[in-house]
């Protein structure tokens, strides 16, 4: 898979770090030279470029990308890299870094963005998670049909502890993708019951998320007797 990654700073390189070691091939692309490490990043390709002008993304062969990263500190640049990747270029997968929470509001469809990372609200709901049990925490959000990557920790009281996978009739637009236990990570099949304490990853549209989170957090009779 080939990344195009706009902003070379800390953020950009440490994603590039990631995607080279897991095979992928990455190009940063930052207009300042300061920014141009190679030797930080010496098994990517680098252009010092200005990634919001056209003649850069063509330089970069935008087009032969199968994902665009938009990780600059600047959310107007951000922004305008996604716009153009998508429209310019039909690049699949668009990712933008949101640096101001007051601008997530923009990082959406309308600006080319597939799905939008606030370092804030990431953290926040990082926190969430550690504490809250029984309680849906949003981790990310998808621009294409208005999902979001949510968890719930499966309280002690719920009525679906011990219930398998396959028996549970989840809310329309959700999908169980991941059960985290202890230190396992399951890909859930039908005949994987859940367990009290099981952390719960879905996708799931906003419409269904409190559905979603009723229906995991019902108490189990026995426990009000």
């Amino acid at each position: 898979m080939r990344v195009a990654i706009a902003g070379a700073g800390a953020v950009g390189r440490s994603i590039a770090g990631e995607l080279l070691e897991n095979g992928h091939e990455v190009l940063l692309i930052d207009k300042a030279p300061t920014a141009i490490s190679v030797e930080r990043v010496p098994q990517a390709e680098w252009l010092l470029a200005d990634a919001c002008e056209i003649t850069s993304l063509d330089e970069a062969a935008l087009q032969r990308c199968n994902v665009v990263i938009a990780a600059t500190g600047d959310d107007k640049v951000n922004l305008v890299v996604s716009l153009l990747a998508k429209t310019e270029y039909a690049v699949p997968r668009v990712v933008a870094r949101v640096n101001n929470p007051k601008n997530e509001w923009l990082f959406n469809e309308a600006w080319g963005v597939d799905v939008a990372v606030s370092t804030p609200r990431l953290m926040s709901a990082l926190v969430e998670e550690a504490v809250s049990v029984g309680d849906l925490v949003r981790l990310l959000r998808f621009s294409h049909g208005d999902a979001n990557l949510v968890e719930l920790t499966l309280p002690p009281e719920s009525a679906l502890a011990g219930t398998q996978v396959g028996d549970v009739r989840w809310p329309d637009d959700t999908s169980l993708v991941t059960i985290i236990r202890g230190t396992r990570v399951l890909v859930p099949s039908a005949d994987d019951a859940l367990e009290v304490g099981d952390e719960l990853l879905f996708v799931a549209a906003q419409t269904r998320e409190q559905e979603l989170e009723e229906l995991l957090s019902v108490r189990d009779e026995a426990d009000l007797e």
